[in-house]
């Protein structure tokens, strides 16, 4: 992959099923950034639609087996009205095929969810979950 390539500038829209698929490829590679995908498929709405959009470029330098990872910012949707932040790792070759997100409307919509949306932490520490129930393996 070229050291050059931009960022890809697109929001996407994953439904639960795409979700779970992209944290199990995340733990099958041993990507750095990705949830328990037990915790996913138990906590995820199941009908539900998720948001990924890329922050930067991630490499595993230990791993030049691994190609360049887009680390992706997560907006997952927990219930009606519940959402909560994360990062996932993904390979691009499974990120461009993703629907993406296609009116400026949808998009500002997602941004105003994902300004309030907590993290995974936090939401598990209101829950009274406690700490690491939710971290990356």
């Amino acid at each position: 992959m070229n050291a050059d390539q931009p960022l890809p500038r697109e929001l996407k829209t994953v439904d639960s099923a795409t979700l779970f698929r992209l944290e199990q490829r995340a733990r099958d590679l041993g990507l750095s950034q990705r949830l328990d995908v037990t915790w996913v498929r138990a906590n995820a709405q199941p009908g539900g639609t998720h948001h990924l959009w890329p922050a930067f470029w991630h490499e595993l330098s230990h791993r030049q087996d691994i190609p360049r990872q887009l680390r992706c910012e997560l907006l997952i949707t927990l219930g009606p009205g519940v959402h909560v932040r994360s990062l996932l790792d993904v390979l691009p070759a499974d990120f461009t095929p993703l629907p993406r997100v296609t009116t400026r409307e949808e998009g500002l919509c997602v941004a105003r969810l994902a300004d309030r949306a907590p993290s995974v932490r936090e939401w598990l520490l209101r829950q009274g979950e406690g700490e690491g129930a939710a971290a990356p393996p």
